[in-house]
């Protein structure tokens, strides 16, 4: 499989770029796009259909085919994958709720590959919780499902964000690049490199992704004591906010038998003092605080990356790579560092953008949803 990648700042730019890359009689039959929302979808969209070339795609918050961070821009991975080696669902959350249409891409992989895997993008709305993507796609395939992908971002607007493919896109969609692991080899982690610290706290109010109260007291106030500031900050002047120091600091959801979870605050409500997490945070779970990211956060993503290729899979024809915006925000211009040396674990195409979630499997864990992570995924043909 022969992976190439393009990128421009317009639709006549990726046109040209696409024309080059096909003129020696290269012939990609898919083509992974993350790309601003501030493009245009349907055009980029069209160019490719006119091609045959089937779409897997989303809006960003910033993407990148090297450590060069793009914005605003448009980025292509294009691959002469065989046919006969993935399918592309796509399903609208519409009427109904995300674990019922995760389920229902699950059971069409099941159906469609005996040992098929799943890249997903997710649009971000309300109606489409990470968590019960993931569990969706465990009911309708089964047991040892492999999940990676990201959620979709909009260049922090939090209006529009869009998974889209072949004549279709929506906030509220699911994009499933269904593979047959009998034909692709792919392999990956999800990685963070945060270390807790203090003692564990109790989640004792909370619904869903919003979190009321920690150890029975306001949660906004719980978080703001240990970020050293109070509601007098000049940042704070609506009833609710998106306080960019909250990136830093997410909080770790402890479980029994497995590693902890990052979740990072979203938006603040200085009415009922609770926080807007861009994860689920159940009531009675247990939570420690963050310290504020190294080096050794940077260290860690590429030594498991390193890892996974000593045990799983040597070379690669293409690399994925989907990182939370908020590690953007934390390392600032260290996130090139981070791109380029998880780049060179493969040294082979690579493509990626900064997602407003991400999901796929830490070390030692299982496949979930996750804040503040570096998720990498490696596909060879076999």
């Amino acid at each position: 499989m022969k992976a190439k990648t393009i990128k421009g700042k317009s639709t006549e730019e990726i046109k040209d770029a696409l024309h080059e890359s096909m003129s020696g009689g290269y012939k990609p039959t898919l083509a992974i796009v993350f790309m601003s929302f501030k493009q245009d979808i349907e055009a980029v969209c069209d160019l490719l259909d006119d091609k045959g070339i089937q779409i897997f795609g989303a809006t960003t918050a910033g993407e990148f085919i090297s450590s060069d961070i793009e914005e605003e821009s448009i980025v292509i991975m294009l691959l002469d994958m065989h046919p006969s080696g993935f399918k592309i669902e796509f399903l609208e959350t519409e009427d109904r709720y995300a674990f019922d249409i995760a389920k229902q891409l699950g059971e069409e992989g099941k159906k469609t590959f005996t040992n098929a895997a799943f890249l997903i993008l997710s649009g971000w709305s309300n109606e489409m919780d990470g968590e019960e993507v993931i569990k969706g796609i465990e009911a309708g395939f089964g047991d040892g499902a492999t999940i990676f992908g990201g959620m979709a971002a909009d260049d922090l607007a939090l209006v529009a964000p869009k998974a889209f493919t072949n004549g279709k896109s929506s906030i509220t969609g699911l994009a499933g690049l269904i593979i047959d692991r009998d034909k692709i080899d792919i392999t990956g982690v999800a990685t963070c490199g945060w270390k807790p610290i203090g003692t564990a706290k109790v989640i004792t109010k909370s619904k869903g992704n919003i979190v009321y109260t920690i150890d029975d007291k306001p949660a906004l106030d719980q978080v703001m004591k240990y970020l050293g500031i109070s509601m007098d900050d000049e940042r704070l002047n609506n009833t609710v906010f998106n306080l960019d120091l909250f990136t830093s600091f997410p909080l770790q959801l402890e479980r029994e038998h497995a590693p902890s979870v990052m979740r990072t605050a979203m938006l603040g409500n200085s009415e009922d003092r609770s926080l807007v997490f861009a994860g689920n945070i159940p009531q009675g779970s247990k939570i420690r605080f963050s310290l504020p990211p190294d080096f050794d956060a940077i260290d860690t993503v590429i030594e498991e990356c390193n890892e996974i290729k000593d045990d799983n899979l040597e070379d690669a024809d293409a690399v994925i790579m989907f990182s939370c915006i908020s590690r953007y925000k934390t390392f600032g211009e260290l996130t090139k560092d981070e791109i380029e040396r998880v780049n060179e674990v493969w040294n082979a195409p690579f493509i990626g953008f900064f997602t407003y979630g991400e999901y796929g499997k830490s070390k030692g864990g299982q496949h979930e949803f996750h804040n503040n992570t570096c998720c990498v995924v490696a596909l060879k043909e076999k």
